[in-house]
């Protein structure tokens, strides 16, 4: 991405995001890539690299392991790969057998189910391949320790023998030394030393020349003296030169070593750079932990679409003091591409503008940002910005005249694929001059189609911005009651400057602001008045729709809640009537076992009494119920003492008898010629003509 000016990443504070995802990166690679993070024009690019940002930040939300645990700078050592003649010691070989292990546990981590579940993350390793000849011909080189091993040639293992044989006779032969000159009283010292490579025993100073061999020097008070016993020179010199024998073979074998690994020199070095890149993404995984950064959607188009965006670098201020971060909301597009903000001062329109710059420039590079996923960012060619005052004494402009030549800038190299944002539009020149200028600036920037947003105290430009297509209002809210900023952005208006309110709410005297206010233009004096009463009454009225959306919600809960009990209720219902109809089920069962079971019962006496006529009654008894009349009949008087029949039409809620058995029940509604009665606990239709309304009797005791 083109900037203008060249300080815009400092004015917008990328350069601090910059230096806080290197402080999440731990090799030389990603805090070198981190500090010099690019600003990319391509989508696809960008895409990517959002991409890849957004899994590994799942990975560690998730707490799914990664196989990234080495830190290694191999810079220094994969140089010396390729630069014939070098040679790489046991520390530097075990540290390129330590990448080549990781590239190892890389590629067996992505099996066909991650390669599927992680695609961009595995893009990183898409070209590369694994080889495992590298740790093979290291290891048969070098131990765990990375000291060459004795079978790395047959000459080593020889050498190191005879080596460990003559290190033992010179050994026992200092041991027989020391004890006889310990004895003698000579020794300043019981253990052997060593000086110049060589075995020596210290001497007490006065006994140097009593002891035969080579003197190798004195101790600083001149006290002891530091002899090679004439007897051990011999073993002495044997032992240097298989020491130096050993030095020069095990020297030849590390070159050869570095000559084979040389062959693998380009893909050791494409695994200094995966393993790097890797913790590059993960550097910027743990930057979005901390600010609480989103993917959102990339566009080809020129648009940013901004929902509950945050200041990255404001709000971890605000996360260490306890202070909340007030979002912002704002779209840009075809139809409005130009936002122009207006407030009181101190009521964050510099920071709204700062917030969609530097989330713009961190989202083409590739970083996830503070805000609601369903955020909209298009991809910008270039970045322009003028913010404050941006005097030069090196061309000895004034403000001004500095500003008139960024917009210069502007104007002349605007495109549709520009994002630019002006602080103060017009301002440090006569208020009507600059205007108008500053209108002819707005009205040039939408005619070149670019997107920006411009801060501004100027009525002109915010009547112009009411009336222009392209360009719309906005303004920071301001609690004009308490005084306080609330940091929120409202879209389609403008707002007040507040300046006679502060000024009356910080105890100016009355006497001046009543002179000051004589001194402005009295349109120019009611149209700022009429600002500052609208956007009280705006806030008032979101305060209204958001009391009556709370309301609404509440609502449907206890909508629902009812449901939840009606239903309940209708389900008590049907269960009570199905033991009904399951107890009426069960007697009806009962009544003709109890049937079969008398019949049975009469069988047997016919066939055994002579009193045929007697059996026979007491069938047509028990076949068409003849005492069920005077059952029947003791039922009806009961009824008859408790109730009257009082007639009439029937209605809702009236108590009724049924004329074929004569039970009492409630009328719960009428249906046409039927009616729902409530008999017990069970709801029946029965006919109308089949029903008569009572009352019932009132009895001496109730009088």
């Amino acid at each position: 991405m083109k900037l203008f000016p060249a300080s815009a990443y400092i004015q917008l504070e990328f350069d601090k995001v910059r230096a806080l995802l290197t402080s999440h990166c731990q090799t030389e690679y990603a805090m070198a890539k981190a500090g010099e993070l690019r600003i990319h024009t391509r989508k696809e690019y960008i895409e990517t690299e959002l991409k890849q940002s957004h899994e590994f930040h799942q990975l560690l939300q998730n707490a799914v392991y990664f196989p990234n645990d080495y830190i290694l700078n191999l810079a220094k050592e994969i140089k010396l790969i390729r630069v014939p003649g070098a040679v790489l010691v046991g520390e530097q070989l075990t540290e390129i057998r330590k990448l080549a292990e990781s590239i190892q546990k890389i590629f067996r981590w992505f099996d066909n189910e991650r390669i599927n579940a992680w695609p961009a993350l595995y893009k990183v390793v898409s070209g590369s391949y694994y080889e495992k000849a590298i740790i093979e011909m290291i290891d048969i080189v070098l131990d765990a320790d990375g000291q060459v091993k004795d079978s790395a040639s047959d000459e080593l293992r020889s050498i190191r023998g005879n080596l460990y044989k003559k290190r033992n006779e010179l050994r026992r032969a200092f041991e027989r030394i020391i004890s006889k000159l310990n004895k003698q009283g000579y020794l300043a010292e019981i253990e052997e030393s060593f000086m110049n490579g060589r075995k020596v025993v210290a001497i007490f100073a006065e006994h140097k020349r009593v002891v035969k061999g080579i003197l190798h020097g004195e101790s600083d008070s001149r006290k002891t003296s530091f002899i090679e016993p004439e007897e051990t020179i011999a073993l002495n010199n044997e032992v240097y030169d298989l020491e130096n024998s050993e030095r020069k073979e095990i020297y030849r074998i590390l070159r050869e070593l570095t000559v084979r690994l040389s062959v693998y020199a380009s893909l050791i070095d494409s695994y200094h750079t995966i393993v790097g890149e890797y913790d590059f993404i993960r550097g910027k995984a743990k930057l979005a932990i901390a600010i609480k950064g989103e993917y959102p959607a990339v566009s080809d188009k020129a648009k940013v679409h901004l929902v509950q965006a945050y200041h990255p670098l404001l709000f971890l201020y605000n996360q260490k003091s306890g202070k909340p971060t007030v979002p912002v909301t704002l779209t840009m597009d075809d139809t409005n591409r130009i936002l122009v903000i207006s407030g009181p001062n101190a009521g964050g329109k510099t920071v709204t503008l700062k917030t969609v710059g530097l989330l713009q420039m961190m989202v083409q590079s590739g970083l996830l940002v503070p805000v609601h996923p369903s955020s909209e960012f298009g991809v910008f060619k270039q970045l322009m910005i003028h913010i404050g005052d941006t005097q030069s004494l090196e061309f000895e402009l004034s403000t001004y005249s500095s500003h008139l030549l960024n917009m210069k800038y502007f104007m002349e190299n605007a495109n549709g694929r520009t994002l630019f944002f002006i602080d103060e539009l017009g301002s440090g020149s006569d208020p009507n001059l600059g205007g108008a200028f500053a209108e002819v600036i707005l009205e040039e920037l939408a005619r070149k189609h670019a997107i920006g947003i411009v801060t501004t105290h100027y009525l002109n430009l915010k009547i112009m911005a009411g009336k222009t297509p392209g360009i719309i209002n906005a303004a920071m809210a301001f609690d004009e009651k308490n005084l306080l900023p609330l940091y929120r952005l409202i879209t389609g208006k403008p707002g007040s400057s507040y300046t006679f309110s502060i000024a009356e709410r910080i105890g100016m005297d009355t006497g001046l602001i009543q002179k000051a206010r004589k001194l402005v233009d009295e349109d120019q004096f009611r149209l700022d008045k009429l600002l500052n009463r609208t956007e009280q009454d705006l806030r008032r009225m979101e305060q209204q729709e958001k009391e009556l959306k709370q309301m609404i919600i509440e609502n449907e809960k206890l909508k629902k809640e009812m449901q939840q009990v009606i239903n309940k209720e209708r389900h008590s219902q049907q269960v009570e009537l199905l033991k009904q109809q399951n107890k009426i089920s069960e007697e009806r069962i009962l009544y003709l076992k109890d049937m079969e079971r008398r019949l049975k019962q009469m069988v047997m006496e016919w066939k055994n009494t002579e009193d045929k006529k007697k059996v026979v009654k007491e069938m047509e008894n028990l076949l068409f119920k003849k005492n069920e009349k005077k059952i029947v009949n003791k039922m009806q008087k009961k009824i008859e003492s408790r109730f009257n029949e009082i007639g009439g039409d029937i209605k809702a809620g009236d108590k009724v008898k049924m004329k074929s058995n004569h039970q009492i029940g409630k009328v719960l509604e009428l249906r046409g010629k039927r009616a729902v009665v409530k008999i017990g606990l069970l709801p029946m239709q029965v006919e109308l003509k089949d029903l008569v309304v009572v009352e019932e009797k009132i009895t001496s005791e109730e009088n």
